[in-house]
This record gives C-alpha cells, structure tokens and sequence, in this order.
C-alpha cells in the first residue's frame, strides 16, 4: 500500500512540474500588451464616451478580448501629455493588426453649460475598428496609444443634433516623437498646430502648455495661434525623431 501511495504521489509530483513548465513556457511566449487613451482637445466643455470594450486581433488572426475599466470617459480630461490606461491583456501573437474598440450609447457632448446626446450608429453595430501594424517585443509591456481626436470627431448635423464620428490615430511611442512648448501670457485661448507632409494639431492648455504626440521623424513648423486680435506665430525647422521630445521653449505673444 505505501508502495502504491509513493508511486501516486510521485506521479502527481511529475504533473505538477509539468504543468509549472508548461506555465512558464506560456508565460515566456505571450506578450502583455496595454491599451492607452489620450485626446486632442476641441472647443468643448466635455466630451464623454461610454467604453464597453476592447478586442486587439494578433497576427495571427484571433481576437483577444482585453481587461478593461468599462465606464464614461471625459476624453478632455486626458489632453496636452495625459492619457489613461483603459485595457491590458496578453497576446499569443508577435504582432498586432488591428484594435477593435466598443462604445455604448450613453455618449454625450457638453458645449457650454448644455448637454447633448452623441448618436454612435457605426460603433453601436461592429465597433471602431483601428489597423495598427505594430510588432511586439517578448519581456517588456507592449502598448499603443489612442489619439481621440474630438475636434473632428464630433459632427454638427443639420437638424441640430451632434453625432459622433470617432477620428482616432494609433501611436506607437518608440516609432515617434514629440514637441512640447509654452506660450506666454499663461491663460491665452490658442491653438497649435505642427505641420510637415500632414499636420497635427492640439489646443494650449490653460497653464499655457501644449504637447503634440505621434509624430513621424521629420522637419515641421509649428504654428500658434491665439484669439484676435493677436496674429499667429510660426516656428520653422522643428527637428522631430524617434522616442524623442524635442522642446521649442516658450512662445510670446
């Protein structure tokens, strides 16, 4: 009888190893990966989305629901170099092709002090669908960046009502780089735009700081413009690489 018993308990002792190898093995071949939001800002009090979901479909085509904090998101409360965390999970895949990312219906946009509902058929129906391309390294979090951009994202139709027509960019920061910078006086209404073969765009935030992500390497010119009746200023030959922030220090108007 403990003849028997030493054998079982052995047996068990060779799965359990076993199955430890076979967790770290999958462990060693999966690549934890992280869904980040941030926003260009548009002229808006507050725009809220109702996130319901998130799937990111590897390279080898299976969709991998994400962990996710589902709830109402002020997209303009992660502007100017803020995001947030809003999905993690782990791929089977070395690569990325596409991020599907599912909205509710309680989205709204708050212009003033009035509140309006945002109809989001194409996201009620199959989701957003981004492409995104990316290869992921194994041993290190891999992430992307969605860039909201609300300006554009939000539609004044002719009766009146607004819809939402999300205008979303995909960053990948070792791909790109930024521009940060100030302007002066601190409290000025300006906007900034950073332009090369394309130009991209954000608001000045209220302490008078703007950051402007997800740029190829390239040369741009950055262009502030604050309200009237101050004019426009432009800076030239603006050196942006990768994984870099390059800094133009203070503007004045």
């Amino acid at each position: 009888m403990k003849k028997i018993t030493f054998i079982l308990g052995l047996a068990m002792l060779g799965l359990m190893m076993n199955s430890c190898k076979k967790d770290r093995a999958d462990a060693a071949s999966s690549y934890p990966y992280s869904v980040r939001m941030t926003d260009a800002p548009g002229p808006f009090s507050a725009v809220f989305i109702d996130l319901k979901g998130i799937e990111v479909t590897g390279g080898d085509g299976k969709a991998v629901t994400m962990v996710i904090n589902p709830g109402i998101y002020n997209l303009l409360d992660y502007s100017n170099g803020i995001d947030t965390l809003i999905g993690t999970g782990n791929l089977e895949s070395a690569s990325v092709q596409q991020i599907r990312l599912i909205l509710g219906t309680n989205n709204s946009v708050l212009i003033g002090n009035v509140s309006y509902p945002l109809s989001t058929p194409s996201a009620e129906q199959s989701g957003l669908k981004l492409q995104v391309h990316q290869t992921l390294q194994l041993g290190v979090m891999n992430s992307v960046l969605l860039d909201f951009d609300a300006n554009q994202s939000i539609i004044l139709e002719g009766n009146g009502t607004y819809k939402l027509k999300p205008v979303i960019r995909t960053i990948l920061a070792a791909d790109c780089g930024l521009i940060r910078g100030k302007i002066t006086p601190v409290g000025s209404v300006a906007f900034v735009e950073a332009t090369s073969s394309i130009t991209y765009a954000s608001n000045v935030s209220a302490s008078g700081d703007f950051l402007l992500m997800g740029l190829p390497p390239g040369t741009y010119s950055v262009t502030v413009t604050p309200l009237l009746p101050l004019k426009p200023i432009t800076v030239t030959n603006v050196s942006v690489s990768k994984g870099i922030t390059t800094d133009i220090g203070t503007i004045v108007f």
